[in-house]
């Protein structure tokens, strides 16, 4: 074999095993997109709360195969204790989001308890961690007392949590008050193992009519970042913003998305499994239901006549797809 030959093949040999290695290296070290790429999701998990009452502000679970029929885990009682994770004793307005791995699960929910204080001021939240969905631990934080500049807040209302690619950090975003101010969307982020708040709050949204806004809640479609939100005092009712950036540029869309009359809150967003359809889910809080909608441009809604069913009566919660194994586990821990 000639010289230049058995160079070539060398190197070609190194290149080879050099792939190989890489390709190893990213079957086995936890890659996160190659881990969601490949879960398949088969079913839905909903977590909610189910009212004001003594012992109504808890989180309660529900599973769905399709997305629109529902029912009951545990025979419709809480699966997280509030006496041992919040610091009112209520947990209100749960929602769940599935981390980057996979295998790790965020929740976050408003620290509140109006059975027994009525409406009066809340201050916190509730960071809520598990990986099997069964076993949780809690981190609480006080808005006040962690930041003085907002020791003048009154309310902390409807936390939730998204992951920022660009910072490569989960956000959450809540609504907050000053005063007989209106409610403001503020955004802050969370720390490394996700037990407290790592940066200040910062204002997220900014309504042009200065309208009240709650219950934020984002998806993220084409490149966009629909915020949507219910507002108050100035045309009460779902209705969104939306922004090619996580944290600014938020615009304005002055339309009301949901699809009745009746007074409604707790807007949800979340994609079909194996479908270009998202379904806007609320809480018609004064009828004790909530309505579906169907949406492929997330612009244009309307009302799923057939097959929405659910064995409870849920109020303001989340919806985050989930697999069959990962149903499984839920079923024979708490049963159906």
């Amino acid at each position: 074999m000639h010289l230049r030959s058995f160079r070539s093949g060398f190197f070609q040999l190194q290149v080879c095993c050099i792939s190989l290695t890489l390709l190893l290296h990213a079957c086995t070290s936890g890659d996160k997109s190659a881990t969601r790429k490949t879960e398949k999701h088969t079913a839905y998990l909903f977590a909610y709360f189910t009212g004001n009452g003594k012992g109504e502000e808890a989180v309660h679970f529900a599973l769905s195969e399709d997305g629109l029929a529902y029912k009951a885990l545990n025979h419709d009682q809480p699966v997280i204790s509030s006496a041992a994770h919040s610091k009112t004793g209520g947990l209100r307005d749960p929602h769940i989001l599935r981390a980057e791995d996979g295998k790790t699960f965020f929740m976050v929910a408003t620290d509140m308890h109006v059975a027994l204080n009525d409406w009066g001021p809340n201050y916190g939240m509730v960071l809520l961690k598990s990986t099997d969905l069964i076993n949780w631990t809690s981190s609480k934080v006080n808005i006040p007392r962690t930041f003085p500049a907002f020791a003048e807040i009154n309310r902390v209302w409807a936390p939730q949590t998204i992951y920022d690619p660009d910072k490569k950090q989960y956000m959450i975003y809540w609504s907050m008050r000053f005063g007989e101010g209106p409610d403001k969307i503020y955004y802050a982020y969370a720390n490394e193992d996700f037990t407290g708040l790592s940066s200040k709050p910062k204002q997220l949204f900014f309504k042009p009519d200065n309208g009240a806004c709650i219950d934020g809640t984002i998806a993220f479609k084409d490149g966009k970042y629909h915020l949507f939100f219910k507002t108050e005092a100035h045309g009460d009712g779902i209705q969104k913003a939306v922004s090619d950036k996580l944290t600014s540029g938020y615009v304005w869309q002055n339309k009301n998305l949901h699809q009745t009359s009746e007074a409604v809150e707790g807007a949800d967003v979340f994609k079909i499994n194996d479908s270009g359809d998202w379904i806007l889910m609320y809480d018609v809080y004064r009828k004790g239901k909530y309505e579906l909608c169907r949406s492929k441009d997330l612009e244009h809604f309307e009302v799923i006549g057939n097959g929405v069913s659910m064995d409870f009566h849920p109020r303001h919660g989340t919806v985050m797809p989930i697999t069959a194994e990962e149903a499984k586990r839920l079923s024979a821990q708490f049963g159906n």
